[in-house]
């Protein structure tokens, strides 16, 4: 009897430690990571510096293609702040897909493409690093990068 209970325990911790998380998000969560990706571009195409502060987690950090982290959220503004200047443009992030890490931690992958002064186009990926604090997604990290030559 004790064998027969401990196996029936077994198979059912077994169960429930090997049922896989979901890693899609449902469409509220998609709908608010979306909209948060949109208020950081419009943030950084008005330079606005407020908007930022509220969507970006104080512990924010930033790692641009050109090697450069950005660590902590005054650095990160300003730093996006010259960015902007030195770099003019219009900025276009387009979701492309997202992965829940868990209920409030999500990877959310961009395209991300300036369209410079000149005509040309930068074409680049970015990744955020997003949580849920008080029910409102904020950005914790981000992650520029440049595709490979090919």
């Amino acid at each position: 009897m004790k064998n027969i209970f401990f196996l029936i325990l077994l198979n059912l911790l077994f169960a429930l430690l090997s049922h896989g998380q979901n890693n899609v998000p449902d469409d509220n969560q998609k709908k608010a990571m979306i909209a948060l990706i949109d208020q950081y571009a419009q943030a950084r195409e008005k330079r606005d510096t407020a908007l930022l502060k509220t969507i970006l987690t104080a512990d924010v950090d930033q790692l641009v293609s050109n090697g450069e982290w950005r660590i902590g959220i005054s650095t990160a503004v300003q730093g996006m702040l010259n960015s902007s200047l030195t770099n003019p443009g219009t900025r276009t992030l387009k979701v492309d897909k997202i992965r829940m890490i868990n209920a409030a931690c999500a990877i959310v992958d961009c395209r991300y493409e300036i369209q410079n002064t000149d005509g040309t186009v930068r074409k680049m990926w970015s990744t955020f690093t997003v949580v849920e604090d008080k029910k409102t997604w904020k950005i914790t990290a981000i992650r520029n990068m440049e595709p490979a030559k090919q």
